[in-house]
């Protein structure tokens, strides 16, 4: 819930015109949110599908909502960065659509990807806004989010029935069928 309404907040700061470190205060809080929420939610056994899911969602909206702000607080944060921008857009979307038609939700895998992602976004979009300048680590973050937007994509291909918590593209594979069963010969 606090990730949540930190997503309209960084827009209206952003809009409102609030110094950068302030945007990177909110940033820091909510990605730290997300990763001790998730903690505590495993430890106290509470971590259910429907609450992956909501995490999931959530992210998405955060981390939209903050890539929005980081346009209005620094105009030329995605100077030349049109085509991994155009690309993540297209494959987010039939992912989205494709998981949507196959399982009539979106997938919630919470892959290794997905996090690794979640640290590098969280750095170069803090970066941009501390120092009110565009990063290199912008354009990584985008190649990084379309590479964990295929994995996700060819998972939920895999994938027969929708699961949350799937680590890895290695572990939908595994995970994509039971094994056949051995015929018993009489001998």
């Amino acid at each position: 819930a606090f990730r949540a309404a930190c997503a309209p907040a960084m827009f209206v700061l952003a809009c409102f015109d609030f110094p950068g470190p302030v945007l990177a205060g909110v940033l820091v809080a909510a990605f730290l949110s997300d990763v001790f929420d998730g903690v505590i939610a495993r430890r106290r056994g509470r971590a259910t599908p429907e609450l992956r899911l909501a995490d999931t969602i959530v992210d998405t909206v955060f981390y939209v909502a903050t890539a929005i702000a980081l346009k209005i607080s620094v105009p030329g944060a995605y100077r030349g960065l049109w085509l991994p921008l155009v690309l993540l857009v297209v494959v987010h979307v039939s992912r989205s659509t494709f998981e949507l038609t196959k399982y009539g939700r979106i997938a919630s895998y919470h892959m290794w990807s997905a996090r690794f992602l979640g640290v590098l976004l969280a750095v170069a979009f803090g970066h941009a806004f501390a120092t009110g300048r565009p990063t290199p680590l912008l354009a990584c973050a985008m190649w990084v989010a379309i590479a964990n937007e295929i994995e996700g994509f060819a998972a939920s291909a895999i994938l027969p029935a929708w699961r949350t918590d799937v680590p890895s593209l290695v572990h939908a594979y595994r995970w994509r069928a039971p094994a056949p069963a051995k015929l018993l010969r009489d001998e």
